[in-house]
């Protein structure tokens, strides 16, 4: 492996060091409490979530990405979960404030815990990573722009599903049995 590799791994190794299990558990279990689940993102954070939604839906649970036509509505007892690493995005804001008035919680994933977005969610999951808003200064990831926070996503997500595949009590078979055959 080149220093590369090493340095983008080393980086990724310093975010997972850092990162709150407790809010981790906590997203974990409002995920799996709820009935349904709708997610947003944006740019490369927007991939992560669409990563995030097939897993959920691999799960068993009824998983939507906002702006599908197939996205039902969202009430009491649902979730949004939406991406703002560096602390907010206009759409974000505003789909969480239609998420609110509809009786459902939000669980905002972000870089920036303290952000707008943060403030206005039912939960929160901090991941301490780089994202382009403070990608500059002596302290950055080998890795551009909001790389590392990107790629902090895709684990972190993955390893939720492992926590709530857990929880829920789905196996390995009962995942692969909810992954499409039209490929």
């Amino acid at each position: 492996m080149t220093s590369l590799y090493h340095r983008a791994l080393d980086d990724l190794a310093r975010v997972f060091s850092r990162l709150d299990e407790t809010a981790v558990d906590r997203a974990v279990a409002a995920i799996a409490s709820a009935e349904r689940i709708a997610l947003y993102g944006v740019g490369r954070e927007g991939l992560q979530i669409k990563g995030f939604a097939m897993r959920l839906f691999h799960l068993g649970k009824s998983a939507a990405m906002v702006g599908d036509m197939t996205t039902p509505p969202v009430g009491p007892g649902d979730l949004l979960i939406v991406s703002a690493g560096p602390g907010e995005f206009s759409t974000v804001l505003a789909l969480m404030g239609v998420a609110k008035d509809a009786g459902a919680k939000s669980l905002v994933i972000t870089a920036q815990a303290d952000g707008e977005a943060a403030k206005r969610a039912d939960f929160v999951l901090p991941v301490p990573a780089q994202t382009m808003a403070d990608d500059t200064g002596p302290a950055t990831s080998v890795l551009p722009m909001g790389s590392l926070y990107e790629g902090a996503q895709y684990i972190l997500f993955e390893v939720m599903i492992l926590k709530l595949r857990d929880r829920l009590g789905v196996t390995p078979e009962a995942m692969r049995a909810n992954h499409t055959n039209l490929e």
